[in-house]
């Protein structure tokens, strides 16, 4: 009589057994995350302590809700800010932070104010007979000193030109801390809307390097849809920040837990000496959260312009890319930008590796087979263009350049090399010539403070308090001269073209 009760008996325990092994698994991995997070949130609370300059209340920046009408008007808050700069961090630099490599402590080598000019603020280059009108962003935690030899050739070439320094940018890295992507983007048609004032008819374009290269292309896209902002006649983007990793977004928890525990430190990525005059060295985890927004903001207005059937009037563009670099990648901006605009006058340039023999060989990642695949390709709608190596045992560079639908890639010789000892361009190398005093190479121009880019010291690993990698990534351009050149030929194109018609 009790044999039939024996499965339902044995089925019971089993459940039962499931349900505590279940509950012991869970409360193990609960336990382990718990474990793990504690250990993190230990070890990035070792890292060195906040200074002024990660914690003042520099509310004087611009915003989106910032009662500013004008560019005057721009510049009148950012006046107020700077002053406010002074105050909170430069007054307040403690005795032991003062010393030659901190860009607050005045006097110091990295001081700005030892520069002719402050370059971390907005400026002007008129011209009362302006042939066509620039707006110039700078990248993210960068400054308009990055934007300085572009908007001097441009301005030579007639161009009235604004370089705008973009809300959480040139004072502190806490300008960063609270800065929204939509507080660029309004200081952005403040900008826009200046310039079209003051080169009337003339051509209007856009120049981005970076977070800038985003938020001139969201521009561009928010001006198709909404016929109240004035539209652009070209932009043009050096390394566009044009899908970013998605853990830049992951990384908020770390700033929320942060907020939740009153723990300031959790609110960077990384807190390093501030030695660089137009650039700041600590990152705040906003950044990384507002241009990860800021590029899905873009994919997003594309859809909906695409939907409308609007995006064949998207400006043309011409954008410059390093094919090895650490923040956005090629195939990411040909996939998340060239690919989804139609036919149209749009080209990319890539900065190849050097392929000579001695170098390639070191690389983790070879990405040229990538790169002769684009070139192959007959369907893109888009010109292409590659500085490469003209074989594997030169140094001599040429350019490779297939033109949409056209059957093979031509190639022209270009008087530039790579220079010794270089294997890639890099994300921060692009908007610098090599004679620049702060970030150019060995034949830079004399600094009248700190000179950044050809530090190369030998020693102890972990003695500096620079880091190696800062020190060898590349931080100059040798092939800015070219990149020069085809942004002049790009923007006075519809002159040209105006010019020939006359004749």
């Amino acid at each position: 009589m009790d044999q039939p009760k024996t499965p339902r008996l044995l089925a019971r325990f089993t459940r039962g057994a499931l349900r505590h092994g279940m509950r012991i698994v869970t409360h193990g991995v609960v336990g382990g995350l718990l474990a793990l997070l504690i250990v993190g949130v230990v070890v990035l609370e070792k890292r060195p302590d906040l200074q002024v300059w990660h914690e003042a209340d520099l509310d004087e920046e611009f915003t989106a809700d910032s009662e500013v009408a004008s560019f005057a008007d721009y510049l009148e808050l950012e006046d107020r800010l700077f002053e406010q700069l002074e105050k909170q961090v430069y007054d307040e630099v403690p005795a032991d932070q003062r010393h030659s490599l901190n860009r607050y402590s005045r006097d110091s080598r990295a001081d700005p104010s030892r520069w002719p000019r402050n370059w971390n603020r907005s400026y002007e280059l008129s011209s009362d007979t302006a042939v066509a009108g620039a707006l110039l962003l700078h990248g993210l935690s960068d400054s308009p000193y990055s934007m300085r030899t572009l908007a001097e050739r441009l301005h030579a070439e007639g161009l009235h030109v604004l370089v705008l320094r973009v809300p959480g940018h040139g004072t502190a890295p806490v300008g960063l801390v609270d800065v929204d992507w939509e507080d660029m983007a309004a200081a952005v048609q403040i900008g826009v809307r200046h310039l079209r004032d003051e080169v009337a008819d003339a051509p209007l374009y856009a120049v981005g390097y970076s977070n800038g290269g985003a938020l001139a292309v969201q521009y561009a896209l928010s001006a198709l849809e909404d016929d109240t902002l004035p539209s652009l006649d070209g932009l043009v983007l050096l390394s566009p920040e044009i899908g970013i990793s998605r853990l830049a977004a992951l990384a908020t928890w770390q700033e929320w837990l942060g907020h939740l525990l009153g723990l300031g430190k959790l609110s960077w990525s990384s807190i390093l000496l501030e030695y660089d005059p137009f650039k700041y060295g600590s990152f705040a985890i906003n950044g990384g959260k507002l241009a990860h927004e800021l590029t899905i903001e873009i994919q997003n207005r594309i859809g909906r312009v695409a939907a409308a059937g609007g995006l064949d009037r998207f400006p043309p563009l011409i954008a410059f890319q390093s094919i090895v670099d650490a923040t956005v990648t090629a195939p990411a901006l040909v996939k998340n930008l060239f690919e989804r605009l139609p036919a149209g006058e749009h080209e990319l340039v890539l900065f190849d590796v050097n392929r000579t023999a001695q170098i390639s060989s070191l690389l983790n990642h070879n990405p040229t087979a990538w790169v002769d695949s684009m070139l192959e390709n007959r369907k893109l709608l888009f010109g292409l263009t590659a500085i490469t190596n003209e074989g594997p045992h030169s140094e001599r560079v040429v350019v490779r350049h297939r033109a949409p639908g056209a059957r093979v890639a031509t190639s022209t010789p270009l008087d530039l090399r790579w220079p010794k000892d270089v294997y890639s361009l890099s994300h921060v190398a692009l908007p610098f010539p090599p004679d620049d005093p702060v970030y150019g190479g060995p034949n830079a121009a004399e600094s009248p403070g700190i000179q950044l880019g050809n530090v190369a010291l030998r020693g102890e690993r972990g003695a500096l308090l620079i880091s190696a990698s800062d020190q060898l990534r590349l931080r100059w351009n040798p092939f800015h001269s070219y990149l020069l050149d085809r942004t002049v030929e790009f923007v006075l194109r519809s002159r040209t073209l105006e010019d020939r018609a006359a004749r």
